[in-house]
């Protein structure tokens, strides 16, 4: 008489193997969809787009500063709580600066949204930084 076998664990079977392979294709497909959806969409914010399609007057940028950034940028935008932004126009572009403006997505930051012409103003006040 023969003792029962017991039972395959998921090794002996390839049952783990395959499920490295498929968690990679699934963030494959995840980083696809990104790319393919998401950061054009992000591209054709309306709120972006109509913002760099304006013209803006840094003397209006830098009121808009002073009023609303300098208490953590520093009245000369040297940098206290958030960053020196003096040459932030070498570090990021129009499109990731007003990102930055408006997503607050580094804390401390606020979510700050100006109107278009406003935010134009602004960037035109911060490619003065140098």
């Amino acid at each position: 008489m023969t003792a029962p076998s017991a039972p395959e664990s998921p090794e002996s079977t390839g049952t783990s193997r395959g499920l490295i392979p498929a968690l990679v294709l699934l963030a494959a497909a995840c980083v696809v969809v990104l790319s393919l959806v998401v950061l054009p969409a992000a591209r054709s914010d309306p709120y972006t787009r109509s913002t760099l399609q304006l013209s803006g007057a840094a003397d209006r940028g830098e009121q808009l500063f002073l009023i609303n950034c300098a208490g953590c940028h520093g009245i000369a935008a040297q940098g206290l709580v958030g960053p020196n932004l003096h040459g932030v126009d070498s570090r990021k572009n129009n499109r990731q600066l007003i990102q930055q403006v408006v997503s607050g997505r580094t804390p401390p930051m606020p979510r700050f949204q100006p109107e278009p012409q406003a935010m134009a103003d602004l960037l035109a006040y911060l490619h003065t930084l140098t």
